[in-house]
């Protein structure tokens, strides 16, 4: 017989950054909330899920496309952060210091599902609209430097400006671990690449 808590837990568990024991206090938490928070937190996720997309743009999850981002005529245009995850995305703008607009490659070269397609896309997006500058803000590790790497080389060829943004942390720590001012210093202390 199924054991439905125990299956709780399973299904918190296989969420990133989740053990056992937080699945296991998250699943009697869970249990013990209020019934109508318990409904409210299962239509949050369906609605998240069911309700967002990708940004046909700049590969963002947003709930409209083009996303908020994109679509603000009080960005700067010309500027794109090459990001790895939506998460990047979420921990810049945080951060409050940079205004232009992104490219999400949803992981590294090396992690991607379909990396190609979407570097292929940010290279058709810069062909295609007036960029001054890439900024280049991978994680810090091994995958993230190879992307840095094989993105800095085939834009060198247009001219533009690629630059990659200084790292305050330790190498191979995730950038949603960064704290506000780490990331302003690393986005204002960028480094042509």
């Amino acid at each position: 017989m199924d054991n439905p808590i125990e299956n709780l837990v399973n299904e918190l568990n296989r969420l990133p950054g989740i053990g056992d024991k937080t699945a296991r206090r998250l699943a009697y938490y869970i249990i013990n909330m209020d019934p109508n928070r318990v409904n409210g937190l299962v239509n949050a996720i369906s609605n998240a899920k069911s309700n967002s997309k990708l940004c046909s743009i700049c590969n963002n999850i947003t709930d409209s496309d083009p996303c908020e981002i994109c679509s603000s005529s009080l960005r700067e245009k010309d500027i794109i952060c090459v990001v790895e995850n939506p998460k990047d995305v979420l921990s810049i703008e945080k951060a409050g210091r940079y205004n232009g607009v992104y490219h999400v490659l949803h992981g590294d070269i090396i992690n991607s599902p379909d990396g190609d397609q979407k570097i292929k896309k940010l290279i058709e997006r810069i062909r295609d609209e007036n960029i001054s500058e890439v900024i280049l803000a991978f994680n810090p590790s091994i995958s993230g430097e190879a992307s840095i790497t094989y993105i800095s080389e085939l834009l060198k060829p247009s001219g533009i400006k690629v630059s990659k943004i200084a790292y305050g942390l330790p190498f191979g720590s995730d950038m949603d671990f960064y704290d506000d001012q780490t990331i302003n210093i690393a986005i204002l202390n960028r480094t042509e690449v």
